[in-house]
C-alpha cells in the first residue's frame, strides 16, 4: 500500500491529460502555466502532488479503490437489467457479485452476443412492452440504462402517469411491480438538462412516488475508473424508502491514475497482452489521404486552412470546437467518447499511428471489454453495440459500491431482526414472571 501512494505522488502527467483530466482546454492549461496558477517541471510536465489544489487530483491521492477492490457480496443478490445491450453493465456488476436472473434486449444482435458468452443468462429478447415481470418474485436489484425521451405531461404532476408512453416508464413498471431493494438507473448526462430539466424533473418525482429515495444523480467519467476514455455517464441509485435507514450509500473512489489509449491496445497494466487482431471499417481513399495528415491527438484543425475548409465545409464557419471531426487519437490520452461508428464524418476514431478507424476488438478494448467477449451481427452491428455499451470497468466499480451498499442493508437488516427477537424473548420471559413483586424487582 506504501508503493502504491508513492507511484501516486510521483506520477507525472502531460498538459494535455491534466486538460482531460480536469475538463478544460489545452488552452486553459497554457494559460495558467504563463499566470503562475500551475507550474511545470523540467520535463514540462506536472507532478500529481503538486496539483492538489484540484478537487479531482485530490480525490485521486485520497482514493480507497484499493479497500473497494476487496469488497464481496455477503449472499448472493439477484439481479434483472432491463435494455441488456451487449453486456458492458452486466459484465461489471456480475464482477461486482450480483447474480442475473433475467435480461431483457430488443436488438436481435445484442441478444446473440448475450447468449453465446453467458449461456446460463436468462435473456428476454423483445420489447420491454411485453415482457411481465410477475412471473419474477424476490429481486434484489433491478438496473437498465433506459433511453432517455421527452415526457408528453412533463411538468403536470402526474407521476408515474407522466412518463406513460416512454421507456422510464417502463423502467418504473418494473420497480412497481418486482420492488426491489435497490435499482440503478443509468444515462447519458445529457439527462441533467433533458427538457430543460423537466425530464429529470417527473423522473424524480416517478421515483418519490414509487416508494423509493433517489440518492441525488451523479455523473462519473469513466476515465477516473480505470476505462481509457472520457466518456461520461449519468447514475441514479434508488433505495426502498423501508431500508434507507440502514443505508450511507457512497460512490466508488477513482483509480490511482488515468488510464490511455497505450493502456488499451498494448500490453499493461489493464491487459495482459497487445490487442488482438479483428476486423474493423476502412477509410475511403479521399479520407483517408486527409487523416494521413493529421498528427497524433490532432483533428481537422490540426490541417493547413484550405484543406479544412475543403474537408469541412459549412461545417466550418459554425462555432464549436468539434474536435470529434477528422480526429485520430493519442497513445498517451484516453480516447475520445466512443460513438456507434469509428468512421463516419463527425465521429471518426483513427488509430493513433496507423491511418484507419479502430478495429472491433480496439473498440471493445477501449470499453474494457475481456478480450474473450464475442461480438455477433455485421460489423456495424457490432461497432453500435460497443458503442453503446457502458463501459465494464466503470461497470464494476460503481456494481461494488452497490454491493456494499446491500452488505450494508443485509447486515443491519439483521441486526435489527436480533434486536427484535432478543426483546421479544425479555417480555415472554418477563410475562412468565410468577408474581408481581418479582415481575416489579424484574424490571428494577
Amino acid at each position: 500500500m506504501k508503493d502504491l501512494i508513492s507511484l501516486m505522488y510521483n506520477q507525472n502527467i502531460s498538459d494535455s491529460l491534466l486538460a482531460d483530466m480536469l475538463s478544460v482546454s489545452l488552452a486553459t492549461i497554457k494559460k495558467w502555466k504563463v499566470s503562475g496558477r500551475i507550474e511545470a517541471q523540467e520535463n514540462d510536465c506536472f507532478a500529481l502532488e503538486d496539483l492538489t489544489m484540484f478537487p479531482q487530483i485530490q480525490a485521486m491521492l485520497a482514493s480507497s479503490w484499493q479497500e473497494e477492490s476487496q469488497v464481496k457480496p455477503v449472499r448472493k443478490f439477484s439481479s434483472i437489467e432491463l435494455f441488456a445491450g451487449a453486456g458492458g453493465l452486466a459484465i461489471g456488476l456480475a464482477q461486482a457479485g450480483f447474480q442475473a436472473v433475467m435480461l431483457n434486449e430488443m436488438d436481435k444482435s445484442a441478444c446473440a452476443t448475450l447468449r453465446h458468452n453467458r449461456p446460463d443468462w436468462h435473456v428476454i429478447e423483445g420489447d420491454i412492452k411485453d415482457v411481465s415481470f410477475s412471473a419474477f418474485q424476490n429481486i434484489d436489484f433491478l438496473s437498465g440504462g433506459f433511453p432517455c425521451q421527452a415526457f408528453s405531461y412533463a411538468g403536470q404532476k402526474r407521476g408515474f402517469d407522466d412518463t406513460r408512453g416512454t421507456l422510464f416508464f417502463e423502467f418504473s413498471r418494473a420497480i412497481k411491480t418486482l420492488q426491489p431493494k435497490v435499482f440503478l438507473g443509468e444515462n447519458v448526462r445529457g439527462l441533467l438538462s433533458h427538457d430543460q430539466g423537466r425530464t429529470l424533473h417527473t423522473i424524480k418525482d416517478t421515483i418519490r412516488d414509487l416508494g423509493y429515495t433517489l440518492v441525488e444523480p451523479r455523473v462519473l467519467k469513466a476515465m477516473f475508473y480505470q476505462v481509457p476514455q472520457k466518456r461520461e455517464r449519468l447514475f441514479l441509485v434508488g433505495i426502498r424508502n423501508d431500508l434507507v435507514k440502514f443505508t450511507d450509500f457512497k460512490w466508488p473512489d477513482p483509480f490511482y491514475r488515468v488510464m490511455t489509449v497505450r493502456d488499451a491496445l498494448q500490453k499493461g497494466e489493464l491487459y495482459a497482452s497487445d490487442c488482438p487482431e479483428s476486423l474493423g471499417q476502412a477509410y475511403p481513399q479521399h479520407k483517408k489521404d486527409i487523416l494521413a495528415m493529421v498528427p497524433q491527438g490532432g483533428c481537422w484543425n490540426s490541417l493547413p486552412d484550405a484543406l479544412q475548409r475543403q474537408y469541412m465545409q459549412k461545417s466550418y464557419f459554425m462555432g464549436g470546437g468539434k474536435t470529434g471531426m477528422a480526429r485520430r487519437l493519442s497513445w498517451d490520452n484516453p480516447s475520445l467518447t466512443l460513438t456507434c461508428s469509428p468512421a463516419q464524418k463527425q465521429t471518426e476514431r483513427c488509430h493513433p499511428e496507423e491511418t484507419r478507424p479502430l478495429t472491433v476488438r480496439e473498440y471493445a478494448r477501449i470499453q474494457t471489454f475481456p478480450d474473450s467477449w464475442v461480438f455477433k451481427g455485421s460489423l456495424s452491428s457490432q461497432y453500435k453495440q460497443i458503442g453503446n455499451a457502458v463501459p465494464v470497468n466503470l461497470a464494476y466499480a460503481m456494481g461494488r459500491s452497490l454491493i456494499r451498499l446491500f452488505n450494508q442493508i443485509e447486515t443491519q437488516q439483521s441486526m435489527a431482526s436480533n434486536k427484535v427477537t432478543a426483546l421479544t424473548s425479555e417480555h415472554h420471559r418477563w410475562q412468565a414472571k410468577p408474581n408481581q413483586e418479582e415481575r416489579v424487582n424484574y424490571v428494577r
